[in-house]
């Protein structure tokens, strides 16, 4: 697999994971059993996400964040939980991917995949955070279904067009890195009003 391809298909796996990472894993799996995707060379530990288990636990996971996606602070209360589990997810994937590569670039294969999962996973998380503010659910379910939307696209553009992946992304990530401190802001002011809104229940549960 050529140096292009590679970091392609790894960027463009970690940021799908960042995203979805349970619609990452059930898509790449159902594209690998199907035969519409073909692992190029290096890549084959990624069949064991074809196996019937790995589709059944995936796509479970999805349905359910699929719903919790849906609803106005569910799904930033979904997002907190999975600030660790995405990006830990995207580098797992990576290592499975390259687990016969040399160590030295599969190291640098896996963090890079994590650090992509973990932009976008930050990057959608401040999204849904700044919107959730509207009292409307509509642009809530459309940016939801963009997400849903995104995860195929992006897996079929890093195979298909490897460089345009890579011109995007870079894109995406100077982005990110330019607004690293707004995002973060937004986020810590989100997770308060999440945890005020819990807390909130929680004693009027008590107190009922």
């Amino acid at each position: 697999m050529d140096p292009v391809h590679l970091l392609a298909a790894v960027l463009g796996v970690g940021f799908a994971a960042g995203l979805r990472l349970y619609a990452t894993v059930l898509g790449l799996g159902l594209a690998i059993r199907f035969d519409w995707l073909r692992l190029p060379a290096g890549m084959e530990g990624l069949e064991v996400l074809a196996h019937p288990a790995v589709l059944i636990a995936a796509g479970v996971a999805y349905l359910v964040e699929f719903v919790s996606d849906k609803i106005p602070w569910v799904d930033s209360i979904w997002d907190a939980v999975h600030t660790v589990i995405r990006p830990v997810g995207a580098a797992v994937l990576a290592a499975t991917a390259f687990a016969g590569m040399d160590p030295l670039p599969k190291t640098l294969l896996i963090l890079a995949c994590g650090g992509v999962a973990l932009s976008a996973h930050a990057s959608k998380a401040a999204t849904r955070l700044a919107v959730n503010q509207s009292p409307e659910p509509f642009s809530n379910i459309a940016l939801s279904l963009t997400g849903d939307v995104a995860v195929p696209f992006l897996l079929w553009m890093a195979v298909a067009h490897p460089i345009v992946t890579l011109i995007l992304l870079a894109g995406f990530l100077a982005v990110f890195v330019w607004l690293a401190r707004k995002i973060w802001a937004v986020v810590r002011k989100g997770i308060g009003r999440v945890a005020r809104r819990v807390r909130g229940e929680e004693g009027n549960a008590g107190t009922a």
